[in-house]
């Protein structure tokens, strides 16, 4: 069993979500395997928070695990009164059609393989896919799931990365163009070996989409706020903006305000499936670093020919 998913993290068991999201970026921050090579404590940090991470951020399971019913890798922990109500059940009780009851709510994948792997082995006529009495049992391997923080523009453009596993081993992922924030990828194959003949389950990928500094995604619109200065509002100009594909040009209109709106048709995000998306330019009006004397004595003019009161009208 691994160690306390709380002390892996270096939280307490009443650190609210956030708290315990924040414990596990601090932890990949200093101690990835890919940041520090030679460093063996930091992988083993690193794999620990892993593992952690992904029982605690998943309440259903947090909340299972702090009952105590299943340990801190997710397994099922043993259920003892299952033997006290079976123990008298006869040579063979699960040949029974009382052999099952009161267990509607197990997955019996997870208590085979429990069973079968461990330290029921020997009482279910030993491992290697042998069932009861000598009977081959064949079951599918558990899924796993992980969790994945990629960068703003690999998840817009598409990428392939690959990611280093709590036991060590690296998996090769490729992140489809236009994933969204939260969605989960499944990986065929890449989960727990499955028993006997059984297949291997799945490797489950949630992934987290990093900030961009400079893009904000909106659906498939990416949203863009572009400083402007005082004399490109009052007298337009036609000025370079970023998007997501490079750099184009724009054209901001005369009289422009703070919070107008651009459009750039066809400059979003195009997902694998759907109509691509636009970019949003959103003008801010920049104030020069100083207000020198010229500037300020040509505003002082004009306020008094063409003074205006733009907060007319608003209810108090």
């Amino acid at each position: 069993m691994s160690m306390d998913p709380y002390e892996a993290l270096g939280v307490k068991k009443t650190a609210t979500d956030a708290e315990i999201k924040k414990a596990y970026r601090k932890i990949v921050k200093t101690s990835h395997p890919d940041i520090n090579p030679d460093d063996k404590g930091a992988e083993d940090r690193f794999k620990a928070a892993s593992a952690a991470y992904d029982l605690l951020k998943d309440p259903e399971k947090r909340a299972r695990f702090d009952r105590g019913e299943i340990d801190a890798s997710g397994q099922e922990t043993p259920q003892h009164q299952y033997y006290k109500q079976y123990a008298g059940a006869g040579a063979n009780p699960y040949q029974s059609g009382q052999g099952f009851e009161g267990f509607e709510d197990v997955d019996l994948s997870d208590f085979f393989d429990e069973y079968l792997r461990g330290r029921g082995a020997a009482g279910f006529g030993g491992g290697g896919g042998a069932g009861f009495e000598g009977r081959e049992f064949h079951a599918h391997g558990a899924d796993r799931q992980y969790r994945l923080e990629v960068p703003f523009m690999d998840a817009v453009l598409g990428a392939t990365t690959r990611i280093t596993l709590p036991d060590g081993k690296a998996l090769e992922v490729n992140i489809p163009r236009g994933i969204k924030d939260g969605q989960t990828l499944r990986l065929k194959g890449k989960g727990s070996p499955g028993i006997g003949k059984g297949k291997p389950g799945d490797a489950l990928i949630t992934i987290h989409v990093a900030e961009h500094p400079t893009f904000k995604r909106e659906g498939n619109d990416i949203r863009v706020t572009l400083p402007i200065t005082v004399d490109e509002a009052v007298l337009g100009a036609k000025v370079e903006v970023p998007t997501i594909t490079g750099k184009v040009k724009v054209t901001i209109p005369k009289g422009a305000s703070s919070g107008q709106v651009l459009r750039l048709k066809g400059k979003g995000v195009l997902p694998t499936k759907g109509k691509r998306g636009d970019q949003l330019v959103e003008l801010k009006i920049v104030m020069p670093p100083k207000i020198d004397a010229e500037l300020e004595k040509c505003m002082r003019a004009w306020r008094t020919k063409h003074g205006y009161d733009p907060r007319k009208g608003m209810v108090t």
